[in-house]
């Protein structure tokens, strides 16, 4: 062995020995630091600050989401929370406590925690630079630009003119001079906090309000601006002399430039090159990348003299809007910057404010002053421009009143200025006091200047859509239909998108709703001349035409019938054409990337995926389908719903409920032990109710609930899929069709049911069982045998003929009942008249309707065992179509009160009566009964129809 082996042996036994003394030292320490040992961990361990910080950071986030959930309640931003929960955990109250700030907030802490406050507001500028987006004040762009410049220079202005009389009262002239103060009170009065701005614009829903678009357009432009001043005021802070200033300024610009154009160009080509831009998200690599970018941007702008928060916000102007990539990347960090790093920040600024400082009559009187300044400032400027802009007054004082909010951006503003020494603790307690008195009045002050009742909306479609009263309601009342505006025929509806699992429901009632086939083209004709242009590679355009080449023997005969123009018969749709709106239901949280969808609905509604294949879906079955995104608070969804239903002038309303059916069993609706037994499930998960409203599924409460308030609030005709799979035990052929199952007993809900499943059985795959029952005193009229019924019934379907049994016209004397129920006979007569008596669509719909009336004194048991017994022959014939049953949900004007019916059928089968109380509430008695009867009935799916006619419009 070689001298040169021996000292390479002896280095690695020496570094080995190390790493052992080290790995010891190192155990000990963990021992030693415990409180087994009687360690107090409060005690601060500069060599093991996780421990305080942990404490530290719990504190933290309990104080300021408690402040925030209580403030929720009044409606104010959760910045306001958050710094006052700093200012009590400050030296105004908790510091108070003697050994409070010691034990808990020691000085040598600090810096631990400024170092994580400062990373996170790195990231917090970035996100607030991800949220400028300058094509919102492209495009308005005049009115936004001058709003924006005298919002700026009238408070500017003021600002430094109150600058003069606080310099001289409550600053250092040896620390600082007076034009460095001037500048840093010009931008702290004019500025907006434009990230609070957005969220209260949400909260208090006028982002599509003329108000909401152009405060919007007019913060971005602000922003931008105050940022600027703001970094052009650190520089000549933070510089020696002038010339070094302007290197410091031109090196600004420079690296600002280099990110705007090369860079952001680079970005985006990656953006694509990864697929980040189609909707998406950014790839793990672009997030490594963006990540970089900001940190990368941070560095040089502090290196260069400005601060790395300005480093952070010019990054966030780079990121693309395109195909949601910004949505999504905020997604992603949004949670970890708002819940942790902020918090800390704003607790690092309460304990810097210690209003025990204002002690002296003349201190408040600056703030009052310093207020006063700032709002009226603020509020003249941009209401004054509002106003020669010739909005109306009410815009104009909202437009003033949200532009004058302060908030986060300015307590930033302070922070920089306290670290920076232009400003000490007392002045900057003063201006946290006026940032938190003008963003405490924003919200309330704005909802009484303007509130919802005088809004204009800035929506092009509730311009162009919306329909008259007069319009809607021209044709009066018809009294076949229970449905309001007096239509025979529905052709706008609207339909409602939660999640991409209701699509499914919502596709295969618009497959139904198709109309039928228009003409068929005949194929443009190729001549002779262009068949042998075409086998040597020369067929120009003009070679085809349209006309019939009938002296080509290449020609296809246009006398074949499915190339023929009179083969198939041009339809007159009676409604006029069918359109059907999709509306996706977003909950708006107090998440940026909320608020940034709220701001970019039109980016969205091209990524968003169940819309997207909603309306390709309509473009294949030859519907129109226009996508349209509401985001609203969830409790807000039922407005929504019934604003866009009336703005739209929808007609009908289609909510889907999805609800999950238990695999191959039909013990589903069988309660019983034995049969859960048998299944290897507990009897609670087999119970038809908790199949509705469990846990896992669609059908919680809270759903049902969203399902009544629409039902009570929208003013058009709602219509309610409850979709169960078509039943665990159906077995059908793809493309068989549906059928339909109507027990029609009468009111207006059933009304309108009828005239929808007549409207549906237009199409050619659809057929339909109606059966009108009456309800008796006496024996049960109706024959015994249902099977054999059922039997006759579909042999008349079969051959396309139109069954109609005997029909009773006696009815109780009741005259609240005698409008309704000479209705129902009205319509009863109608459709069940001869056919060659109607317009053809209607004809030809009800070739495929076997209608038959009855009369017994359990209705609803009987419609009961009628859907039971069609489902099961369903289950014989293997051809057979599934079936959807359909009903009025009868909570107003219903012929037949099914209540005691509906309690003794439970209880017949074993089920507590008390059980479906909330399925009733929301669908009504008769498909309650239905639904949870037992039997094969309660794994059909179901529609349920309310008319709009006499609702409170």
């Amino acid at each position: 062995m070689t001298i040169m082996d021996t000292d390479l042996f002896a280095r690695i036994a020496e570094e080995g020995s190390l790493a052992a003394r080290m790995g010891s030292d190192l155990v000990k320490r963990s021992i030693s630091s415990s409180v087994l040992t009687g360690l107090n961990p409060t005690t601060f361990d500069a060599s093991n600050p996780i421990t305080l910080f942990i404490i530290q950071l719990f504190i933290i986030i309990v104080f300021t989401q408690g402040i925030g959930w209580a403030f929720s309640f009044i409606r104010q931003p959760k910045v306001i929370a958050e710094v006052i929960g700093g200012i009590i955990l400050g030296p105004t109250v908790m510091g108070r406590i003697p050994g409070f700030t010691n034990a808990i907030f020691p000085t040598q802490s600090i810096s631990y925690l400024n170092l994580i406050a400062t990373i996170g507001l790195i990231l917090f500028l970035f996100l607030v630079g991800l949220e400028v987006d300058l094509g919102v004040m492209r495009r308005n762009g005049r009115a936004s630009a001058l709003i924006s410049a005298a919002g700026m220079i009238l408070p500017f202005g003021l600002g430094a003119g109150i600058a003069v009389p606080i310099y001289h009262n409550f600053v250092d002239e040896t620390k600082t001079t007076f034009g460095h103060f001037l500048l840093f009170v010009g931008v702290a009065i004019s500025i907006t906090a434009f990230p609070v701005l957005c969220r209260i614009l949400t909260s208090c829903k006028l982002l599509d309000t003329r108000v909401g678009v152009i405060v919007l357009a007019a913060g971005v432009g602000n922003d931008v601006v105050g940022w600027i001043l703001l970094a052009l005021t650190l520089a000549l802070v933070n510089a020696s002399s002038g010339v070094v200033a302007v290197y410091v300024l031109l090196c600004a610009v420079g690296w600002s430039i280099i990110l705007l154009w090369p860079i952001k160009k680079v970005f985006r080509w990656l953006a694509r090159r990864t697929g980040s831009m189609d909707g998406h998200g950014p790839t793990p690599m672009m997030m490594v990348f963006t990540l970089l970018i900001v940190f990368a941007s941070a560095f040089v702008t502090d290196i260069i003299g400005v601060h790395p928060i300005f480093g952070g916000f010019i990054a966030g102007l780079i990121i693309p809007h395109e195909g949601g990539f910004a949505i999504a990347l905020v997604e992603r960090i949004d949670d970890l910057v708002s819940m942790l790093f902020l918090p800390i920040y704003f607790v690092l600024s309460g304990l810097q404010t210690n209003l025990g400082l204002l002690n002296t009559g003349k201190d408040w009187g600056y703030i009052i002053l310093i207020s006063v300044v700032a709002f009226s400032g603020k509020f003249i400027g941009c209401a004054g421009m509002a106003k020669l802009m010739k909005y109306d007054n009410r815009e104009c004082g909202a437009i003033g009143m949200l532009m004058s909010c302060k908030g986060l951006v300015e307590l930033i503003v302070l922070n920089v200025g306290l670290s920076a020494g232009i400003i000490d603790q007392r002045l900057f307690s003063m201006f946290v006091v006026d940032a938190l008195i003008l963003t405490f009045i924003t919200t309330p002050f704005t909802l009484w200047i303007y509130p919802e009742r005088v809004r204009t909306r800035g929506s092009s479609e509730r311009d162009s859509r919306a329909l008259k009263d007069g319009e809607k309601r021209a044709a009066g009342l018809h009294i076949l239909t229970g449905g309001s505006g007096g239509r025979e025929y529905t052709s706008k509806f609207l339909v409602i998108l939660q999640k991409i699992e209701h699509l499914s429901a919502v596709m295969l009632v618009a497959q139904m709703l198709e109309p039928p086939a228009a003409k068929s083209r005949k194929p443009p004709a190729i001549s002779d001349r262009a068949l042998m242009k075409a086998s040597s590679g020369k067929l120009s355009d003009g070679d085809i035409s349209d006309e019939s080449a009938t002296t080509s023997p290449y020609h296809v005969s246009s006398e074949l019938p499915a190339l023929n123009e009179e083969a198939i018969p041009t339809t007159v749709v009676p409604g006029g054409p069918l359109r059907i709106d999709a509306l996706k239901l977003i909950e708006l949280t107090g998440r940026t990337f909320s608020v940034m969808q709220s701001a970019e609905k039109d980016q969205l509604l091209l990524t968003d995926d169940a819309l997207q294949l909603f309306r390709q879906f309509g473009r294949l079955r030859g519907l129109e389908i226009e996508p349209h995104i509401s985001i609203v608070g969830l409790e807000s969804y039922p407005s929504a719903v019934a604003e866009h239903a009336e703005a739209l002038g929808s007609e009908l309303v289609l909510l889907p409920w999805t609800i999950p059916v238990v695999s191959g069993s039909s013990a589903l609706i069988d309660p019983s032990p034995s049969v859960a037994d048998k299944e290897g499930l507990p009897s609670s998960a087999l119970s038809p109710y908790e199949s509705i409203f469990g846990a896992d599924s669609q059908g919680s409460p809270m759903y049902s609930h969203f399902l009544r308030r629409v039902f009570s609030e929208c003013p058009a005709d709602v219509a309610l899929f409850v979709d169960r799979g078509f039943g665990s035990s159906s077995s059908f052929a793809p493309g068989a069709g549906q059928h339909i199952f109507l027990p029609f007993f009468g009111g207006p809900d059933d009304r309108l049911a009828l005239r929808f499943v007549v409207q549906l059985c237009q199409h050619a795959n659809v057929t339909a069982t109606v059966v009108r029952i009456e309800k008796t005193d006496g024996i049960d009229s109706h024959d015994s045998n249902i099977s054999e019924t059922m039997q006759a019934h579909q042999a008349a379907l079969q051959s396309n003929q139109l069954t109609v049994g005997p029909t009773s016209t006696t009815h109780p004397d009741n005259t609240n009942r005698l409008a309704s129920d000479t209705a129902d006979n009205i319509a009863w007569t109608y459709f069940t008249s001869p056919t060659g008596s109607h317009v053809s669509l209607i004809d030809s719909a009800l070739k495929r309707i076997t209608f038959w009336s009855t009369k017994c004194s359990s209705p609803l048991s009987h419609a009961f065992e009628l859907a039971d017994s069609l489902i099961k022959d369903n289950n014989q014939d293997k051809t057979w179509r599934p079936l959807i049953v359909v009903s009025g949900r009868g909570r107003r004007g219903a012929a037949i009160n099914h209540g005691q019916e509906l309690t003794k059928l439970l209880s017949d089968k074993g089920q507590n009566p008390n059980v479906g109380a909330e399925l009733r509430k929301t669908v009504g008695d008769a498909a309650t009964g239905l639904m949870l009867g037992g039997g094969e009935a309660s794994t059909a799916s179901y529609l349920v129809l309310e008319s709009g006619a006499g609702k409170a419009k």
